[in-house]
């Protein structure tokens, strides 16, 4: 059995779940998100759990077991918390600027670069060095997040770019002169 399919996503107070098939319908106050998941396995709403089960052990069915939950867990904490990913901004003159829902990025290129977050995801900027995305839906955020750190990655010679919050750049040694 699944170790992290088998275990119980619990429903936290203020989150609605509608189960009709394999279509699954979570409502919170953070948002609604829905899914159509595998029917090869089956989800059970129990008091203020939600179960997961699979029919046999089918290695079919074993991969998608632990991914249904975890997708089903996903849509559960990002109705009643959110998601958001922080990233930071290094390098001379490099910075972000919100105008309306748009981010404006001048990362070092001849033009600035506009990014619009899609349907259900905000994005912040705290200061000009720091940008906040946040949403109910997890792969919406990550993706959004990874968009704007693709603008301009960390290069490893002097550590300038866009990188997550914490994320570590492991710098190289550049030429030396001739002695």
């Amino acid at each position: 059995m699944s170790r992290v399919g088998r275990n119980p996503i619990p429903i936290p107070q203020g989150v609605q779940v509608t189960i009709d098939g394999a279509h699954v319908a979570v409502r919170g106050p953070k948002g609604e998100l829905a899914r159509t998941l595998p029917r090869e396995i089956e989800i059970v709403k129990e008091e203020a759990t939600i179960h997961v089960r699979r029919h046999s052990d089918d290695p079919r069915h074993r991969s998608l077991h632990g991914l249904t939950r975890t997708l089903v867990a996903n849509m559960v904490e990002g109705v009643s918390k959110g998601f958001e990913k922080r990233l930071e901004i290094v390098g001379v003159g490099y910075r972000a600027v919100k105008a309306g829902q748009k981010l404006t990025l001048s990362l070092g290129y001849s033009h600035p670069i506009e990014i619009d977050p899609p349907e259900g995801v905000d994005i912040e900027v705290p200061n000009p060095t720091q940008v906040v995305v946040r949403g109910a839906n997890r792969e919406d955020v990550g993706q959004l997040a990874a968009k704007i750190r693709s603008a301009r990655p960390p290069e490893p010679y002097q550590g300038k770019g866009v990188r997550y919050q914490g994320e570590v750049v492991r710098k190289k040694v550049g030429k030396t002169g001739k002695k």
